[in-house]
């Protein structure tokens, strides 16, 4: 199936009722910087590093936000030791995208929040996940469903997400705590770790680096970010300076591929390589996530179909 007929299919699943469940029913791992911490940033928004992709959240007396939800386990130490939550519920859980590393701890923090949101693709494309890793009965799904962008004032913070996929996937959203001035990214951002690239998920590598090059411009220069996975050097927050060196990553990766498809050698070679030039200091030597995102890679400039 290629992307554009996913996605189509995604939006007619959606209009016919078929992504959405009655209110409060109730991957891969992150990269080396997995140490199981809160970390306070900015007017009670911070971020939770364990074991997948990095938990945002927002605590205040008025407020309880969650943004991903890991793994089950560690989904439960997280609404154990967030701070100032003191037994009470959520207000909301917001899912960046579909992966497990950031969905799978669902089934904990959903029933604990009011409200469970995300863009209108995550559910059919967590399903699909799902059916392909036979963990269908495992799965939670948001209820609360946005197509372009959803704002809420909680206390005395206002939270929007806004789609801005295809990139890492097709349902791809940031979530932006506008008055502390810090956005969670997902996995828009693998700092200094090899990407994962969702060929089947509807990633459009192209679309990536452009976004990334552009959203700098979206925020102020002091703006803190957050990311889904980060290298133990580098961590899982920073500045417009990684989201750079990410598209620059990114399009090396992508103009190495392109040079080899012109000279005709094949798929199997390509995959070959274990890692970029300028780059070995990046989380050698996971060589199976680099190849995973040349193959990714290849199959978008080849106009593969998806699988």
């Amino acid at each position: 199936m290629h992307r554009r007929d996913f996605i189509r299919s995604s939006a007619l699943l959606l209009g016919a009722g078929l992504l959405t469940r009655p209110r409060l029913a109730a991957a891969p791992a992150g990269g080396p910087d997995e140490s199981g911490r809160f970390t306070p940033l900015r007017r009670g928004v911070g971020t939770y590093v364990a074991r997948g992709g990095t938990i945002g959240w927002l605590a205040s007396p008025d407020a309880l936000l969650a943004v991903d939800s890991q793994f089950p386990d560690t989904a439960r130490d997280f609404l154990q030791g967030l701070p100032g939550r003191d037994d009470r519920a959520l207000d909301v859980l917001i899912n960046t995208h579909h992966h497990p590393d950031h969905t799978a701890g669902n089934p904990v923090l959903a029933p604990a929040a009011a409200r469970h949101v995300a863009h209108a693709y995550v559910p059919a494309l967590q399903r699909a996940r799902a059916e392909r890793d036979l963990t269908l009965a495992k799965q939670v799904y948001a209820t609360e469903l946005f197509e372009r962008t959803w704002r809420l004032d909680l206390g005395d913070e206002t939270v929007e997400a806004r789609h801005v996929g295809p990139a890492h996937t097709a349902g791809d959203a940031t979530v932006h705590f506008q008055k502390a001035n810090v956005v969670h990214l997902g996995d828009l951002v693998f700092n200094r770790v090899y990407p994962v690239i969702d060929h089947p998920g509807g990633a459009d590598v192209q679309a990536w680096i452009r976004l990334l090059r552009e959203l700098p411009s979206r925020y102020e220069r002091d703006t803190i970010y957050i990311y889904g996975h980060g290298h133990a050097a580098h961590g899982v927050t920073g500045d417009r300076r990684d989201l750079l060196v990410f598209a620059d990553f990114l399009e090396r990766l992508r103009d190495l591929v392109q040079s080899e498809i012109v000279v005709r050698k094949p798929r199997v070679q390509i995959l070959a390589r274990t890692g970029l030039p300028g780059y070995a200091d990046w989380e050698l030597p996971n060589t199976a996530r680099f190849r995973d995102a040349l193959g990714a890679v290849y199959d978008e400039l080849t106009g593969a179909d998806i699988e």
